[in-house]
């Protein structure tokens, strides 16, 4: 368990807010698996917690369909519905973030916080996990509004309070798969940004306890294509497609790894399989976040320039 708090954790973090809508967000989707007797528990087939429906297919709908208008609509019934998941003001906050809706942000990481400790004497592993999570993205509010060099004293409090409530939350299940999982994405996190840190032993810990198992991928493949990589990286994304082939933000990834490939091995091959997985992630623009299709279109328009140049 994490006991003692270092400067450099806090570097990484106002340097990787964005963790707030990527990492984070894949960490706490849900994949296919519904216990009938229960709305839904992707991450434990014994002794599993409730999630409600709409949470639930509003995290289908991003992580496994990657249809962002259709997880908007589920949220709101959710807020309605299911006003005690903090999963669910989880997902707000990171949509907020994507959108650039500052307020939404603030709004929605403070409920996830609230949620998060009303939750603690119902379900202490959850609740304990979720006002750790619930603090990140105060702490993401911060660095947002108030810059690096502002925001990083303030969130430094903050910061120190999310491994104080994932060390809570590890007293009580060390091995639990949502827990691993959202931990696990914050390990490699730092492992990838720390040169003393192992990613290897973050992956390691990922994959030994982490569900759903695509996002396990999914979050290796993001790990290795960031350490550059990259046969790893193309290993894991693969797997990912596999079950989850309906994503564009899959394809995405792996024409970002192809991409990447291609130039340090001068294979045109592998570049024209770039820009053909860019094409298959556009191909369902309209479900994917406006900011997020021009970013694929600049990343795509890059790799046809190399294309060319070769």
């Amino acid at each position: 368990m994490t006991k003692r708090f270092s400067s450099p954790r806090l570097v990484v973090f106002a340097r990787v807010t964005t963790f707030a809508q990527t990492a984070f967000g894949a960490a706490i989707a849900l994949n296919l698996w519904v216990n009938p007797s229960l709305a839904g528990d992707p991450f434990r087939n014994r002794e599993p917690h409730q999630i409600g429906d709409q949470t639930e297919a509003a995290f289908k709908a991003i992580f496994q369909q990657g249809n962002y208008p259709a997880a908007e609509r589920y949220l709101q019934q959710a807020l309605s519905k299911e006003p005690n998941e903090p999963l669910a003001y989880a997902m707000n906050a990171s949509l907020a973030y994507g959108n650039k809706d500052w307020a939404k942000l603030d709004t929605y990481s403070q409920k996830t916080l609230e949620t998060g400790q009303k939750l603690i004497p119902s379900d202490p592993l959850r609740g304990n996990l979720y006002t750790a999570v619930g603090y990140f993205l105060e702490g993401a509010v911060v660095i947002t509004r108030e810059g690096t060099v502002n925001g990083v004293p303030q969130a430094f409090s903050r910061l120190r309070q999310v491994y104080e409530y994932l060390d809570k939350a590890e007293a009580i299940s060390a091995n639990d798969p949502e827990l691993s999982l959202i931990k696990g994405y914050m390990d490699l996190l730092l492992a990838v940004n720390l040169p003393f840190a192992s990613p290897d032993q973050a992956i390691g810990r990922l994959e030994q306890n982490a569900a759903p198992g695509y996002l396990v991928d999914r979050g290796i493949a993001l790990a290795y294509r960031d350490l550059k990589r990259y046969p790893q990286a193309l290993e894991y994304v693969n797997r990912a497609i596999k079950t989850t082939s309906d994503n564009p933000e899959i394809y995405y990834l792996k024409a970002q790894i192809l991409k990447q490939l291609g130039q340090k091995e001068k294979s045109q091959q592998m570049i024209q399989e770039a820009i053909a997985n860019f094409d298959k992630a556009l191909t369902k623009k309209s479900q994917l976040p406006g900011d997020l299709v021009k970013q694929i279109e600049r990343e795509r328009t890059s790799a046809v320039s190399l294309k060319n140049a070769g």
